[in-house]
């Protein structure tokens, strides 16, 4: 059975965190049914590891049940904020695994859309496989390096044989791009 609002569409997630707040599990398992297939896979894409996966996931869900009342409508979508935590909880782990302590300080871009569905988050998808596209070579290899290996500035220099300015300055202007087209 899918939640719903009073007027019979699917319940947003503002509405159903505000029934988190009130301790309702039934709103916790509608947003858990949401986005727990997108939050595992962008935890699996980087760790490759089933079970560090699942704890991240089932992590940021008891996250959202202890503090639900801190989440802010205004900024930005819960869609957004569990893929980036979901990112950068999963390679904190990974470079815990891996001896590697320094701070995530990349760059991000902040999802001003609604991703309540499975169309919009397709759209969503399909559009930052258009923009990931357009972009130059370089830009394209550093964001997947740094995104979607989990790849820090300095390995990622390491790797293509490019100067570590070289590859912020890509990743940098590869982002801006991204939030102009995405924001």
């Amino acid at each position: 059975m899918r939640p719903q609002g009073s007027t019979g569409e699917l319940a947003s997630d503002w509405s159903l965190l505000e029934r988190v707040v009130r301790k309702d599990e039934e709103a916790l398992s509608a947003l858990y049914d949401r986005y727990s297939g997108l939050v595992y896979s962008e935890a699996k894409r980087i760790l490759r590891d089933t079970g560090a996966a699942e704890e991240i996931l089932q992590d940021l869900f008891y996250q959202i049940w202890r503090t639900a009342e801190r989440f802010d409508e205004a900024r930005g979508s819960l869609g957004g904020w569990l893929l980036v935590a979901a990112r950068n909880r999963a390679i904190s782990r990974l470079r815990r695994k891996t001896g590697k302590t320094e701070e995530l300080k990349e760059n991000g871009v902040g999802l001003r859309v609604d991703l309540e569905s499975r169309t919009a988050q397709n759209l969503l998808l399909e559009k930052v496989r258009g923009v990931m596209q357009e972009l130059p070579e370089g830009q394209r290899e550093a964001v997947e390096l740094a995104y979607f290996e989990g790849m820090s500035h300095t390995e990622i220099a390491e790797k293509t044989g490019q100067p570590l300015g070289t590859i912020k300055t890509r990743i940098r202007s590869a982002m801006e791009t991204l939030k102009r087209v995405l924001g």
